[in-house]
């Protein structure tokens, strides 16, 4: 494995958005890629994020919790990339292969290995996609990981002729609450410009770019992977990998963005910033979502694949999910015992994700 592959069979966005994560990785993490072409970062992980609300709220309620919640938070090592839905498989790699590799140069560093976003019978993915992400967990279970529900990825199959037909299929109440509001629509100018236009690298739109994607993070329930502005500058400047970056304004003012890639014949989501309260006052996540399914739809998609995150919403919006898998490697054998026994109390999203 001298060679670092660079074609995953499990990429649902370009490369530019791996090689971005790399080369720029988020505030406090350190990235690189192991000799198989599997990338890897270390980051500090707060254990209590990962617990379910009923769990979390126990513990956190126990005396002294501010005192000794510090010691919750482990430098972690993991496996994959916060700037893929999916981890990247190294498609000629063997899934025995890339296990025994994630193995030998993954645990060492760290108390905890995890192995993140494995895709699990994914619509979004060929029959030998799947069947190489399968053979991957088969190898790290074998390896003695533990397999630990993950986030569910929300899409959309563009298989409806116009915004009508697909609005019919969602509940009377529903429609009637998404169309009211889309009559915002008519009160924003919306804009779209490709990665690589050198309107992009005008650092006065990246700074407010940025500024409102810092606003979406302030307000999520978990702080973990903060990007930095040369992170976004790669992307905006990558002229391959078929960006597409959606500007909304009212009355001249940027009050919200929306990033998304054409890729394999779908339209990815993958970043967004917004301005509180302008946005909300604009119903600016509901216009964006049929905004984005409708440019997949005029332009011949087959579908659009919405994230992780904020998944109550989506499901109101229309969406359907398939499920991820990570895979846990404890350094000590008490310590996977116990990840063993609180497996069932592990979330796959905390409440008012970002």
């Amino acid at each position: 494995m001298d060679m670092i592959p660079r074609v995953s069979s499990t990429a649902l966005e370009p490369a530019a958005l791996l090689e971005g994560f790399l080369a720029h990785p988020p505030l406090g993490f350190d990235a690189s890629r192991l000799p198989s072409g599997l990338p890897s970062f270390r980051a500090p992980l707060d254990l209590t994020t990962t617990l379910d609300d009923a769990l979390r709220s126990r513990l956190l309620g126990l005396p002294l919790s501010r005192l000794w919640r510090p010691w919750l938070t482990w430098q972690t090592r993991f496996i994959g990339a916060t700037s893929t839905e999916y981890t990247p498989l190294p498609a000629h790699v063997s899934a025995a292969a890339l296990a025994d590799d994630v193995l030998r140069h993954g645990v060492g560093d760290s108390r905890l290995l995890v192995v993140k976003d494995l895709a699990i019978n994914s619509p979004l993915l060929d029959d030998a996609a799947n069947a190489h992400s399968h053979a991957f967990l088969q190898a790290l279970e074998a390896r003695g990981f533990i397999p630990l529900e993950g986030m569910p990825l929300a899409w959309v199959a563009i298989d409806f002729d116009c915004i009508d037909a697909y609005l019919a299929r969602l509940s009377a109440a529903r429609r009637k609450n998404i169309r009211r509001k889309l009559r915002s629509r008519s009160n924003l100018q919306i804009d779209c410009i490709a990665t690589g236009d050198p309107a992009l690298a005008e650092p006065r739109l990246q700074a407010e770019l940025h500024a409102l994607y810092l606003q979406v993070y302030a307000q999520s329930a978990v702080h973990f992977d903060r990007l930095e502005p040369p992170f976004f500058q790669h992307l905006l400047a990558d002229t391959q990998g078929q960006g597409r970056l959606f500007l909304y304004r009212h009355n001249g003012e940027l009050i919200g963005w929306n990033l998304c890639y054409v890729h394999a014949g779908k339209l990815v989501d993958k970043y967004i910033g917004l301005s509180y309260p302008q946005s909300r006052d604009h119903n600016l996540y509901s216009v964006s979502w049929m905004h984005n399914l409708e440019y997949a739809l005029q332009h011949g998609l087959s579908h659009y694949v919405a994230g992780w995150t904020d998944s109550r919403i989506k499901a109101e919006l229309g969406a359907r999910f398939t499920s991820t898998v990570h895979a846990v490697h404890a350094r000590s054998p008490l310590l996977r015992a116990v990840l063993r026994r609180l497996a069932p109390h592990l979330q796959a999203e905390p409440d008012g994700g970002g």
